[in-house]
This record gives C-alpha cells, sequence and structure tokens, in this order.
C-alpha cells in the first residue's frame, strides 16, 4: 500500500519490467474498501461540510491509473459535497510537482503551475482543498500561503478528513 500515486504508479506500471511483480493499492482505494465492506464506520463531518472541499486530482493516481472515484467516495462518505474544480478528472490540472519539478527552480514564464491550480481550488470558495498525494500537498498549501490564504484553507490528504471526522487527528492538537 501506498499513499504516494508516484510511487504506486511505479511499483504497479514500472516494476514488473523489472520481474517486481506486487499487488499494488493505494490508500484511496484502500481506505475506500475498508469503508464499503464495514470494517472502518465514519460518521459525518458537519464542520467539513460547513467549510466545504474540494478535490484536486494528483496526475498518477488520475490520468495515469484512471483512480478517480475512490478519494470521492471517501469523501461523499463523510457526507460532504465535492466542490468540483473545472479542470477534474481526466482534464485535471497538475500541480507542478511531477517529474520532480518540485525539487527545481521554476521555469520562465508567467505562472507556476502550482499557483495556478491553487488559484482554481481558491476560487470554489471551499475551506479544504483534499488531495491524495504527499508532492500535491505540498504544492498546494505552498499555492494557498503564496495567496495569503492559509489562515481560512486547509489544505489535508483524504485518510485527513476521515482522521479528523473521527476526532483522532493528533496533528490538530499540537
Amino acid at each position: 500500500m501506498t499513499a504516494c500515486p508516484h510511487c504506486f504508479n511505479t511499483l504497479k506500471n514500472e516494476y514488473p519490467a523489472l520481474g517486481g511483480n506486487y499487488e499494488v493499492i493505494h490508500h484511496s482505494t484502500f481506505l475506500q474498501q475498508l469503508i464499503d465492506s464495514g470494517k472502518l464506520v465514519v460518521k459525518g463531518d458537519s464542520e467539513l461540510k460547513r467549510k466545504g472541499v474540494t478535490y484536486h486530482d494528483s496526475c498518477y493516481l488520475g490520468r495515469a491509473n484512471d483512480i478517480y472515484e475512490a478519494p470521492r467516495r471517501i469523501i461523499e462518505y463523510l457526507k460532504v459535497e465535492i466542490k468540483e474544480m473545472k479542470r477534474s478528472r481526466t482534464q485535471g490540472l497538475c500541480c507542478g510537482a511531477g517529474g520532480a519539478q518540485m525539487f527545481k527552480d521554476a521555469e520562465p514564464g508567467n505562472k507556476e503551475v502550482n499557483i495556478e491550480r491553487a488559484e482554481e481550488a481558491v476560487a470554489m470558495n471551499a475551506g479544504v482543498i483534499a488531495v491524495n498525494c504527499p508532492f500535491c500537498m505540498t504544492m498546494m498549501s505552498d499555492g494557498v500561503k503564496n495567496q495569503e490564504k492559509e489562515d481560512s484553507i486547509e489544505v489535508l490528504d483524504i485518510a485527513e478528513l476521515i482522521a479528523n471526522a473521527q476526532g483522532l487527528n493528533p496533528m490538530k492538537e499540537a
């Protein structure tokens, strides 16, 4: 199991050429399966519903591996309607981190990709931007900070949404 769509893609789709044949599952699919089977019971989150949620599709989970529904179903289990960005699912816009882009200086241009994507997310008027990738988390968080919205908009992994709804997120206490 991986929480990183990049690792998921590499282990699932590239390792077989090197003899590594593994069952690989992304944590969004795993969490959805736990909820569907009744092994994980989640309750609705009225605070999350009040804030509103928009969801960012990561490139390597979505377009590269056609996994769009599992993260959305998790959010729906929390009794929250997703405010879908115009560029979502197969038309989703990259956060700007793919291909190790987050580790190098910005290339010439008018705007960095993560800034544009974060602007789209912020425009949805949601208090939470949900992600399923640690790289997307960083890029979206930086984009929210660039707009000086970090006091009013949180960027959270879908697993954190479940933990918060259950009252289990120790990071909230820190």
